[in-house]
């Protein structure tokens, strides 16, 4: 199979290493990409924001799939562009990505698919916001209602910052504070059936201890051992099925990723957002697990065929990713530093650990360099999450990049958690008597 992935961070890296060890990938290309991807693919430089171009770039490589891994992409309609030319592409077309690209069609869906969800209120001007602030009180939440790189939301008990948000952005939906911990959960479709992944939980805030500014994200783990055994089955019937099913009704079916994020609340899952394409980070953790290839999976949505796919084969091992950022991430981040001890890492900590490049370019003289906020991914298995975590900031360690910063502390409550369950079990019954 001759595959095509569209887009250049550290997603598109998580997918294009998991492609090139498919056997079923004879050839393997990547438009624009980055330094790292072109290790695994031949890069094309496309705009990816080009449906035409990527369609007539897709033609003339003869691909059998394209997968296209941002959403600025899929809401251009990239992927409608792509199915034009018969050529079979796994993602939504622009209509059913506005499930990402509009927090209120979401918000519109949810309500008709009956998907529990936060109560909120659409405004798009300041008397609607300052009245819909009033209206649920602190912490207030707001969101930019389009595509806004995973950074358009603002979680604040500050009333001022609340409403400076709202302002700064033409349309936002407001909505009632979710309390517990949130998940991602992926699933793949065809627009019909619909194929759960397995979840991951991400760190947005930019510090430790969920301090400093919201981002694209800083980390992520898969597994999660605190959560419910059956909490994907409810996922599943509750919100993923529903919100498929409802986008089939209105004429306009999803095929490809559903991302769900939700928050576990003391009243149940709710969901917290959809996106319309694979997360980062937490793509580099679950990929990690997938022992299933992955051609085949995305080719069987891709095709309306995911009904007659086998069931999915996962790895008995933990992941956990750590990202790498930029000095001045996420409000100005520098670029143009040079990145070492990348050779380190494949050469030291591989298999086990391993270096997905999100901002990365080669320079003049052939040096890997910072090209983004969010410059590399550091991912790691481990039987468990305490080894993955060991094994992730190991191989981190050997990066240097000036003035550069990352999380100290992904996964390490749930595995500190994970490891104190396991002391607690009980070695056996103990008995006694005359």
């Amino acid at each position: 199979m001759k595959v095509l992935v569209i887009g250049g961070g550290a997603r598109e890296h998580a997918l294009c290493r998991s492609l090139s060890l498919d056997p079923d990938v004879t050839s393997l290309h990547c438009a624009p990409g980055n330094a790292g991807i072109a290790e695994v693919a031949t890069l094309h430089a496309v705009d990816a924001l080009d449906g035409a171009a990527v369609a007539e770039l897709a033609a003339g490589l003869r691909a059998d799939l394209v997968v296209v891994g941002p959403e600025a992409p899929l809401v251009a309609g990239v992927a409608d562009a792509v199915r034009e030319r018969g050529i079979a592409v796994f993602g939504p077309s622009a209509e059913a990505a506005r499930l990402e690209g509009s927090k209120a069609f979401a918000k519109e869906v949810m309500a008709a698919a009956g998907v529990p969800t936060a109560r909120s209120y659409v405004c798009t001007t300041g008397e609607e916001a300052d009245a819909a602030l009033d209206a649920f009180g602190p912490p207030y939440v707001v969101k930019d209602d389009g595509l806004a790189a995973g950074k358009g939301v603002v979680v604040t008990a500050d009333l001022e910052a609340a409403r400076a948000h709202a302002r700064g952005c033409d349309r936002v939906v407001i909505e009632e504070f979710l309390d517990g911990p949130e998940v991602s959960l992926f699933a793949v479709t065809d627009g019909e059936c619909v194929v759960p992944l397995r979840p991951a939980q991400d760190f947005k805030r930019a510090h430790d201890g969920d301090a400093g500014p919201n981002t694209g994200g800083m980390g992520a783990y898969s597994p999660l051992p605190w959560a419910d055994p059956k909490l994907v089955d409810e996922v599943l019937a509750t919100v993923l099925q529903p919100t498929v099913d409802e986008l089939r009704r209105r004429g306009t079916p999803f095929s490809g990723l559903l991302y769900a994020g939700l928050a576990l609340t003391s009243r149940g899952v709710r969901v917290v957002e959809f996106n319309a394409r694979f997360g980062d980070p937490e793509t580099q953790v679950v990929l990690a697990r997938l022992k299933t290839p992955l051609s085949g999976l995305l080719y069987a949505a891709a095709t309306g065929r995911l009904a007659e796919f086998p069931p999915l084969r996962w790895r008995d091992a933990a992941a956990v990713t750590v990202v790498v950022a930029a000095e001045g991430y996420p409000a100005a981040p520098r670029a143009g530093d040079v990145i070492e001890g990348l050779d380190e890492v494949a050469g030291r900590d591989a298999p086990r650990a391993y270096v997905l490049h999100a901002g990365t370019r080669r320079d003049e003289s052939g040096r890997v360099v910072s090209a983004g906020g969010r410059v590399l991914s550091v991912t790691a298995t481990g039987a468990g999450l305490a080894e993955a975590r060991e094994n992730a900031y190991r191989a981190l360690s050997r990066i240097r990049l000036a003035g550069s910063h990352h999380r100290t502390d992904i996964a390490a409550e749930a595995a500190e958690a994970a490891e104190a369950a396991e002391s607690a079990e009980p070695a056996g019954p103990v008995g006694g008597g005359a």
